[in-house]
């Protein structure tokens, strides 16, 4: 499963002091080109994650899928 998502600005990780950012928008990529349905309700989009690759194996963890059955990717600027 390919998703997309935007990226808000977080806060400085307490614990890390390093940047974090919260979702904006998710949504299931329907190609390389196209993005599909928004399914920014299947998590909290209060969270502050510290990288994509949080986000990747939330969102794995999440759906009961394997790690590399999912992709994800950032929404180019608008």
């Amino acid at each position: 499963m390919m998703f997309e998502y935007t990226r808000r600005r977080g806060v400085r990780s307490p614990v890390t002091d390093a940047p974090t950012f919260r979702v904006g928008r998710l949504a299931r990529a329907k190609s390389a080109t196209e993005t599909g349905a928004d399914l920014s309700n299947l998590i909290d989009r209060s969270y502050n994650y510290h990288s994509p690759r949080e986000l990747h194996w939330h969102l794995a963890e999440r759906l009961g899928l394997a790690p590399n059955a999912v992709v994800i990717r950032e929404a180019a600027a608008a």
